[in-house]
């Protein structure tokens, strides 16, 4: 009978191999992980040791594993890096100003990117900022609709670094503060206050004025921060 340990490094050597061939691309991105019963055959492994192993595959941010459906390979990158993160983050919210301390990282960074925006934006990235802006104006009436230009406006600042580690962070700020943002009131009236916000950061990126971007982008998460608070009380 195997002992739990001998069980724990069988697991450990069916990590290894899989996250190899993930790696190497063995295991496309994307592709399901072989039935159960293969790897148990394959490796000469038991039920629990394949879950076991399936189950730190998923924590590393290797795999997605689902209710019901085969594990998905997920090719090793900055999102899935920011992924395997969110249940501990997700637990740190829960600590008394958890979110505030998530939020004020996340001014934080957008404040940098708005005066990097004003500093190196080139014609591209500029066109799609206004893009985004102008499509978040058409949505001012339509508050789901504006809540997803909202957040795609963002994301618009993240991306003008070309650094893939930026839209990975704004995935994961999306995602772990969706619960209080998407419970937040909207109404036009607030929809409007926002675009105008949207508008003074943009403008401020356009004029090639750092300065004026990184206030237009702090005074607008501030007030998104005092809307949240009003929501939601201390969190």
């Amino acid at each position: 009978m195997h002992s739990h340990k001998d069980a724990g490094r069988a697991a450990d050597l069916v990590v290894e191999t899989l996250a190899q061939k993930i790696q190497d691309g063995e295991l496309a991105d994307g592709q399901p992980l072989p039935p159960e019963r293969d790897l148990m055959q394959e490796f000469g492994i038991s039920r629990t040791v394949v879950r076991e192993a399936v189950l730190a595959l998923s924590n590393k941010g290797l795999i997605e594993a689902r209710p019901r459906h085969r594990p998905v390979v997920r090719k090793p990158g900055y999102d899935a890096a920011f992924a395997a993160l969110e249940s501990i983050v997700t637990h740190l919210l829960h600590e008394p100003g958890g979110v505030k301390n998530l939020f004020d990282t996340r001014i934080f960074i957008e404040a940098a990117l708005a005066r990097e925006a004003a500093k190196h934006a080139d014609k591209g990235a500029i066109f799609t900022l206004k893009g985004a802006l102008e499509a978040n104006r058409l949505a001012i009436n339509d508050s789901e609709a504006f809540y997803q230009t909202d957040i795609a406006f963002h994301q618009a600042l993240y991306a003008i670094p070309r650094n893939p580690v930026f839209p990975a962070i704004n995935k994961a700020y999306t995602s772990w503060l969706a619960p209080q943002w998407s419970q937040m009131p909207r109404l036009p009236q607030r929809n409007q206050t926002n675009y105008e916000a949207h508008a003074e950061i943009y403008e401020a990126i356009l004029m090639r004025d750092p300065d004026a971007a990184e206030t237009a982008l702090r005074k607008h998460l501030s007030s998104a921060w005092q809307q949240v608070r009003t929501t939601f009380g201390d969190i």
